[in-house]
């Protein structure tokens, strides 16, 4: 047993919790109606009361905002819209103090047509930029070939003065980045080494497994260099510090995940993996093609990444994030049973051998919101409502699916209390507070044991009490059992058992009695489940101290 807390030990995130913060909609301090950094920071003493070890920040570099961030035009500059690099600094200072590290969000696939690299790269063919960009010879109307961009219309730009396309897999104004070139890798290692230099406790990746494209194969995804790549960056950077990194690699399966996470710390700390995510979708259609949610698929998927990873790789724990719905009311009941899913939720994911990561207000309860359509601000949103009312949809059939999968339902402001805009800003808000902010805020629920708040902080003060939860193997009970997801986690010294009624009715307890040995840590109804039947949304997590 002294080997395995050493182990988990020597990596700080195996035992900690991430919170995610979209800064846009955290908390405002000049009452512009945007969130900002100066924000963040008078909510610093909320979060260390709530137990996270670190926040990741979505994108907060300089940006002309045409995809939320996610295009840079200044990797060591912040965007005015949320301060200056000197709120930056302070925040990782002031975060420090309250024992919580910040992590950078990067976008290393592609940067802002905005950005230096690129206004130097249109200039001339042999401008020392221009290799910093992936760019084809042709002619204007003739592509080099038919790839898409993931945000519609070819993935080839022309550009009149060169007479050359560059490729983007993303907006028109998010030339990829050339990784083949040895400068530009070297240039981003430098810049990864100052925000380093500056006391950051790591980095989000975003798109991370595209960044070795070959786009005359049609190759964007898992390239065959991209390991390499990730290698030489882990060397050159990551491993210079202690730090956590994820990657977004949509593509993953257990396999690659083995590669991303690999013990060694060659590439990653973990990956963020979507398989789960997607399932309640119809198969080969879009998001906003909805599905009911196959529970025994969901099942199988969280028992392969458990088992298949364990000890070969690390796994990320998430429900919600900047880009998903909110979680209670996707696979919840946000009405009758709010609070009772929430927790289900919640106990559900946080007994597993992962980081888990909490995104901001999930720890409320927060749920999705029913606008009106001129009251949405996401652009993939608005692009929905268009071209299906032009395909001939209905505006009920369109709105089902905006109300179930837009991404505004997670950009709502924090719901802070019950005064005015939710105390989420003194102006007007840049997007509108989700009405229900009266019944659901902090507030209302940090002095209760029993709130959503509640649940969750104690399942973070566990985490970090239990080596188990790092280290524990995993074992799935009750597999085929069509409304309880069930499972053990154990060590040398303990048991855990998670046993949750996924559904809204009452079902009969497979598992029956629990050992009279064990000791129930967490529930989400005032008496513990110690019969044959389990309540609707019914969870507990119990401890077994197999030294006794």
């Amino acid at each position: 047993m002294e080997e395995r807390n050493i182990k988990s030990q020597n990596k700080w995130w195996k035992s900690a919790v991430i919170y995610q913060i979209y800064p846009r909609s955290f908390a405002d301090s000049n009452g512009d109606g945007i969130g900002d950094l100066q924000g963040i920071i008078s909510k610093l003493d909320y979060l260390e009361n709530l137990g996270i070890d670190a926040v990741w920040l979505s994108p907060v570099c300089r940006s002309p905002q045409d995809d939320n961030g996610y295009d840079i035009s200044d990797y060591q500059d912040i965007d005015p819209m949320f301060g200056t690099l000197a709120d930056m600094e302070t925040l990782i200072e002031e975060a420090g103090k309250h024992h919580i590290r910040i992590i950078m969000d990067l976008v290393l696939n592609h940067s802002s047509d905005e950005h230096r690299w690129f206004q130097e790269a249109k200039k001339s063919r042999d401008n020392p930029y221009h290799d910093y960009y992936v760019w084809r010879d042709g002619t204007e109307g003739t592509f080099p070939n038919d790839m898409r961009a993931a945000f519609g219309g070819p993935a080839w730009e022309w550009v009149p003065e060169l007479g050359q396309y560059y490729f983007h897999q993303f907006s028109v104004k998010q030339p990829d980045l050339n990784w083949e070139n040895p400068k530009l890798r070297r240039e981003i290692y430098d810049m990864i080494n100052w925000w380093i230099g500056k006391g950051v406790g790591g980095f989000r990746l975003d798109v991370i497994d595209q960044i070795a494209k070959e786009p005359d194969k049609r190759i964007t995804g898992n390239g065959p260099r991209l390991h390499e790549f990730l290698r030489e960056l882990s060397r050159e950077t990551f491993q210079k510090a202690d730090l956590v990194t994820v990657g977004e690699a949509w593509g993953a399966d257990t396999e690659l995940a083995k590669l991303y996470s690999n013990p060694d710390n060659s590439e990653l700390s973990m990956v963020f993996q979507f398989e789960h995510i997607c399932l309640d979708q119809e198969a080969g259609k879009e998001k906003w093609d909805l599905a009911p949610l196959p529970f025994l698929k969901l099942k199988e998927v969280f028992e392969r990444w458990q088992t298949q990873l364990y000890g070969k790789g690390w796994n990320s724990l998430f429900w919600n994030n900047h880009d998903l719905p909110r979680i209670v009311s996707r696979w919840g009941n946000d009405r009758k049973y709010r609070v009772e899913s929430a927790k289900m939720l919640a106990i559900l994911l946080h007994g597993l051998q992962g980081t888990p990561y909490i995104y901001q207000g999930e720890e409320l309860g927060m749920t999705n919101v029913r606008y009106e359509m001129e009251d949405y601000r996401d652009i993939e949103t608005l692009n929905l409502y268009r071209e299906r009312l032009e395909k001939g949809y209905t505006e009920a059939e369109i709105m089902r699916s905006i109300y179930a999968k837009s991404r505004d339902n997670a950009r709502t402001p924090m719901q802070w209390n019950d005064g005015e805009n939710a105390g989420f800003t003194v102006g007007k808000p840049w997007i509108k507070v989700n009405p229900n902010y009266r019944e659901i805020n902090a507030a209302g629920q940090i002095s209760d044991a029993n709130s959503v708040f509640g649940c969750y902080r104690e399942l973070i003060r566990l985490r970090k009490k239990y080596p188990v939860y790092a280290e524990g193997e995993f074992r799935m009970l009750c597999r085929e059992d069509e409304n309880v997801f069930a499972y053990l986690r154990e060590d040398e010294e303990y048991q855990l058992l998670v046993i949750c009624n996924f559904h809204d009715g009452t079902v009969q307890n497979p598992l029956g009695e629990p050992d009279a040995g064990m000791k129930l840590l967490v529930g989400n109804y005032p008496e513990a489940c110690r019969g044959a039947v389990l309540r609707p949304y019914e969870a507990g997590m119990y401890l077994l101290d197999k030294r006794r």
